[in-house]
């Protein structure tokens, strides 16, 4: 099993909308994705709740069966979709691919 951790810092206003709007619409999309890619096993989103300097805004936790199974996933046109709107309203992002 394959887990697929992605921690988000989002601009303070980005496509015309606040940082909260863009964290909750990019949950949303995220969440969206479950029905059309069956190969995510395990999905997980957490907004955080501290707000320090070394925090990150948002969390995605996925997991998958395999490497292979996580690149479906990369490359399906819906996430496609998602990552380039998260593209626009994020200031950086971190990734932990890990064997679990």
């Amino acid at each position: 099993m394959v887990r697929h951790v992605v921690m988000w810092k989002f601009k303070n206003e980005a496509e015309g909308m606040s940082k909260i709007e863009n964290m909750e619409a990019v949950r949303e999309q995220l969440y969206a994705l479950l029905p059309s890619i069956p190969e995510i096993k395990r999905m997980e989103i957490g907004i955080d709740v501290k707000g320090t300097d070394a925090s990150m805004d948002l969390m995605l936790l996925t997991e998958f069966d395999s490497l292979d199974t996580l690149k479906i996933y990369a490359e399906h046109p819906e996430h496609v979709k998602v990552a380039s709107f998260v593209r626009n309203v994020v200031e950086s992002r971190v990734v932990l691919d890990c064997e679990i």
